[in-house]
């Protein structure tokens, strides 16, 4: 033993690291604790123990009378959130927004949920979330109207577009002004913010919106705990992003796809075309090409997954390829066969998404194969939750390894050590610019 500490003790840092990432990859793999440890083969990937402490710090502290500044009494007017987009991507905005009027002193009217674009299909906030709920857990946090006053209700709001804003963008300075000269204005929250920049306060109410405020609707949350009891145990969940808009919009081309997912794909593309010649092989070497199921089946196995995982698989409809996955991962469930009856098929897109993000933020394990709003949502809620094992596959890894015309083992390898490596330098972390990052 006495020998064991000495010879770590002279070896580099890179070595220590190296020893702790397998000391630690041990005790997660032998533990009895761990949920795959009754499986045949060992479960020995390099799941990210992602401790998100300013987030999880400020969660806890939001709790804390002494941090909340009192809110004014009177407010400045009313903000209403427009939420675009799918499931998650809305939810961002609306936490957003709730940062936003408490920054601005705001009355926040429930978000108007844009979806008919996206799902094709009409559900609102009440669809999905416990109204009553939210209000009672942003008491104290931000001021929030079930309904609107009359003078203000029978008109419409001023509308606010700073959705494509970037930048340094202040709200005090673009959008108060506005809300003091109408008193009832409606906004979508910028793409590019810097949050670390807002007063505790606001960051406060930020976080409770997104940690602590939004619950399902009972019905919801009735048939998500109904679908999480029906995975097999223990399960990982698996986020594939593989659907003719997502590889149309990434501008990538794939060799080997059906010709019925190449159709699904080009009428997807409009006068969106894929990059061609070096601009195709530096944009995909860049980690911008979604990932395939058979790619992410290969990935799986290289980390040591085990082929006979229970493996859910949180996506949408029109997952193409699937059979690349599930011709190697055999234990492969959807909420579709295991929910049925009339009320499942009679779901709309954002509550059959709200079932995917229940399911995914308690399974025992998290692997996503896109970093989107879903997989940011879900990593965050996770680390909030103790949930520690969430993977964040690396296709810039897997992208660079077989432009470089690696194969088989040799490219198992190779993702074997660029995972560990993420692990070890702490990089694919939950939230990189984390909204909750500072020092109290």
């Amino acid at each position: 033993m006495y020998e064991m500490i000495a010879l770590i003790v002279k070896k580099p840092l890179w070595s220590i690291l190296v020893v702790t990432f397998s000391l630690l990859l041990a005790v997660i793999c032998l533990t009895p604790s761990s949920p795959f440890s009754q499986s045949p083969v060992p479960f020995t990937s390099p799941l990210y123990v992602k401790s998100i402490r300013s987030c999880t710090t400020l969660f806890v502290y939001a709790k804390i009378p002494v941090v909340r500044k009192s809110l004014p009494a009177e407010s400045n007017g009313y903000i209403r959130v427009d939420c675009y987009g799918g499931l998650n991507q809305m939810r961002r905005d609306l936490c957003d927004g709730v940062g936003i009027a408490r920054l601005l002193n705001a009355t926040l009217v429930l978000p108007k949920f844009e979806v008919a674009a996206y799902w094709n299909e009409s559900s609102g906030f009440a669809d999905v979330f416990d109204v009553d709920y939210f209000i009672q857990r942003m008491n104290r946090f931000v001021k929030v109207a079930k309904e609107l006053p009359a003078e203000i209700a029978s008109k419409e709001p001023f509308r606010v577009d700073c959705s494509k804003r970037k930048g340094q963008f202040d709200y005090i300075e673009s959008v108060l002004p506005s809300l003091l000269e109408h008193r009832y204005i409606s906004m979508t929250p910028a793409m590019s913010q810097r949050r670390d920049r807002y007063p505790l306060y606001a960051k406060a109410a930020f976080c409770q919106a997104c940690y602590s405020a939004l619950r399902l609707t009972r019905a919801l949350e009735r048939k998500s705990s109904e679908l999480l009891l029906a995975i097999p145990k223990p399960f990982l969940s698996l986020h594939l992003r593989f659907e003719p808009d997502m590889v149309a919009y990434s501008q990538c081309e794939y060799d080997g796809l059906s010709h019925v997912s190449m159709e699904a794909i080009e009428a997807a593309r409009g006068d969106r075309k894929p990059w061609t010649g070096e601009v195709a092989r530096v944009w995909r070497n860049r980690g911008k090409c979604p990932l395939t199921p058979k790619e992410t089946a290969f990935i799986l196995q290289a980390l040591s997954i085990p082929t006979n995982t229970n493996i859910y698989l949180a996506a949408g409809d029109g997952l193409m390829e699937l059979e690349g996955l599930t011709s190697v991962y055999t234990n492969v469930v959807t909420k579709s066969t295991l929910l049925s009856g009339e009320d499942f098929t009679s779901m709309h897109g954002n509550t059959k998404a709200a079932l995917d993000y229940y399911v995914s933020i308690n399974s025992d394990s998290y692997v996503a194969t896109y970093f989107g709003n879903m997989d940011k949502m879900v990593a965050a809620m996770r680390a909030v939750k103790g949930f520690f094992k969430t993977l964040l596959l690396n296709r810039k890894a897997f992208a660079e390894f077989t432009s470089q015309g690696l194969k088989g083992k040799e490219l198992m390898d190779a993702l074997w050590k660029a995972h560990r490596d993420d692990f070890v330098m702490g990089r694919g972390s939950a939230l990189p610019d984390c909204f909750c990052e500072f020092r109290l």
